[in-house]
């Protein structure tokens, strides 16, 4: 049990509180809501992409043993739960968009969009299943080390890193500010692999051991692309505004083409274009376009001794 507070620590108590709880410290980070309105969360965004996971790939995630008898019993109540979680995280994230004039900031009404938004994200998971198995089969196909596809879902961070980009980009595409952003971030935080929800990736989708992969905001992929650990699609330079800002949502990041290879470690920045076909060596700087079926490898140095046995 701790001993009482002597005046003197009563009073430096309350002075440290009145210093943190003053909204003008936060003016500058946090764009404070006073009618309690309420904040994301990031544990329940781990909830969310966990559900999603279970609906995605009935019995590979969650506690529940799915078989053919009882999938529909499963189905039911992860989207049950999933309903009752997503909405009331979308009306928050909502709060949080730019440009909204103070009628549309009442909760009925976000509670009301946020309600359709999740109808809307829960309807388009079937087709988001088709797509994540052309990731799933593209990933098990080029990977000889895979001994099947039930390996992928299990195992591989780059199936589980596209499966939360897969969720998060199509939050983004439905309206949803912030929280796309922490669906991401989870992934980020368990795979080691950064893809910005704002990036657009085409089907059969695959990310190699995937350690410090980096897709940037608009970055465009096309299908059937693999990439390795280390490849970054990133941005070279930002437009300022008057105020020495970055000019947001300027196209900046590469867009790559159909049967695309990128080998580890490789960077390219930049809004180049990756041409279909095209092979790209390990440990390259790319910042010029690169034509359809073109090969990229480093030169071999000079100066490399060799020794035999």
């Amino acid at each position: 049990m701790h001993d009482p507070l002597t005046a003197t620590e009563a009073s430096a108590t309350a002075a440290l509180v009145e210093r943190l709880a003053n909204p003008d410290s936060l003016t500058n980070m946090c764009h404070m809501r006073w009618r309690g309105e309420p904040l994301p969360s990031d544990v329940e965004a781990s909830r969310i992409i966990n559900l999603c996971r279970r609906l995605l790939f009935p019995g590979f995630f969650g506690d529940g043993v799915v078989t053919r008898s009882n999938i529909h019993y499963h189905v039911g109540l992860a989207l049950e739960e999933l309903e009752s979680i997503l909405t009331p995280q979308v009306a928050a994230a909502l709060c949080f968009a730019p440009g909204e004039d103070e009628a549309s900031q009442s909760m009925t009404s976000i509670l009301h969009r946020a309600s359709e938004i999740t109808q809307a994200f829960i309807e388009s998971l079937p087709e988001m299943r088709q797509l994540l198995s052309t990731d799933v089969v593209a990933t098990y196909r080029g990977d000889p080390a895979a001994i099947s596809t039930e390996e992928v879902i299990f195992c591989y961070p780059g199936l589980r890193a596209t499966c939360n980009h897969r969720v998060a980009h199509r939050l983004m595409e439905l309206g949803v500010p912030l929280l796309p952003r922490m669906i991401s971030e989870h992934a980020h935080r368990e795979t080691g692999i950064d893809i910005h929800p704002g990036a657009k990736i085409g089907a059969s989708f695959t990310i190699d051991h995937g350690t410090g992969v980096v897709v940037g905001a608009t970055a465009i992929i096309g299908t059937n692309v693999k990439i390795y650990q280390g490849v970054t699609l990133g941005a070279r330079s930002f437009d300022l505004d008057e105020n020495n800002n970055p000019i947001k949502g300027i196209p900046r990041h590469p867009i790559i083409g159909d049967n695309v290879v990128i080998y580890s470690n490789t960077t390219l920045l930049g809004r180049i274009t990756v041409g279909s076909g095209a092979v790209i060596g390990g440990n390259l700087w790319i910042t010029e376009d690169v034509a359809p079926g073109e090969k990229l490898v480093q030169a071999r140095p000079t100066n490399i001794l060799r020794f035999k046995q």
